[in-house]
């Protein structure tokens, strides 16, 4: 069976699996987000985005910025096990020379469209790819994933702000509601509710969806496929998801589990997600 065949939710559980073990060798990265956004990132690559990873500077291609660059292991994951490189090489995550750095770094790796890690620059980034497919009058989807944290910087909602102005229909933002953030929820550190009202305010389209749910992403990336707007779907979801004892915990946004812990981590997720 190739990884075409495989599940989605099969998929993702692999997904988290490798982040787990790749933070492990590393001894630090950022599982919280990771494993929060594990599902966003396999229903674009195996389901949304026209994409050929063994050409993967194909012109037409769909284009994937991680704003929330400290979730790569995530999408490192996704992007070995869609045929971009070899999985045997995630082992190397954050190792001195390794192309896999605990940032996306474009210029090393094949798949990715933007270097990122600096939060509240990938929107910027997906307007300014956004314009000039437009301008080469290509058809390309650009998706941005954003994490709910990363919102209370002031530069998304200028990009916001450009993306409706210039009409980007073909932008899509991913907002990863996990609700939690490196030190705290993100209510607590700076409410950015309502958050629905601001995106449309500034003239988006907004779809909420469930984030860990291949069904309803998909029908929200179906969605926004359709508007006439820049697009952006809330996806709930939670921190962290699929190990029990980093469920919606802020000191696992960024923390790497000693020995027992990840034995724990990984039988529960070998036993798969309920």
């Amino acid at each position: 069976m190739t990884m075409e065949e495989v599940p989605l939710e099969e998929i993702a559980r692999k997904v988290r699996l490798d982040v787990l073990s790749m933070i492990r060798a590393a001894g630090s990265g950022h599982p919280g987000g990771s494993f929060s956004a594990a599902e966003i990132m396999v229903q674009l690559y195996w389901a949304e985005m026209s994409i050929r990873p063994e050409e993967p500077d194909w012109d037409e291609r769909d284009r994937f910025i991680l704003s929330k660059g400290h979730a790569c292991p995530a999408l490192y994951s996704v992007l070995a096990r869609r045929g971009y490189f070899d999985p045997a090489e995630l082992v190397t995550l954050r190792k001195l020379g390794s192309r896999l750095q605990g940032h996306p770094n474009m210029h090393d790796l094949p798949g990715l469209d933007a270097s990122t890690g600096s939060l509240g620059q990938g929107l910027a980034l997906a307007c300014g790819i956004a314009h000039g497919v437009r301008l080469d009058r290509l058809p390309c989807r650009i998706y941005c994933l954003l994490g709910d944290g990363e919102l209370q910087e002031g530069s998304i909602w200028e990009s916001a702000m450009t993306a409706s102005h210039y009409c980007l229909s073909h932008l899509t933002a991913i907002v990863d509601r996990n609700r939690v953030q490196l030190d705290g929820t993100v209510s607590g550190v700076m409410e950015i509710e309502p958050l629905v009202d601001k995106w449309l305010s500034f003239g988006w389209d907004v779809v909420v969806a469930e984030g860990h749910s291949f069904i309803s992403l998909g029908k929200a990336f179906e969605h926004c496929r359709s508007t006439g707007f820049p697009s952006v779907v809330i996806a709930n979801t939670v921190k962290g998801r699929g190990v029990s004892f980093m469920e919606g915990r802020c000191e696992w946004h960024g923390r790497c589990p000693d020995d027992l812990e990840y034995e724990s981590a990984v039988e529960e997720l070998e036993r798969g997600l309920s």
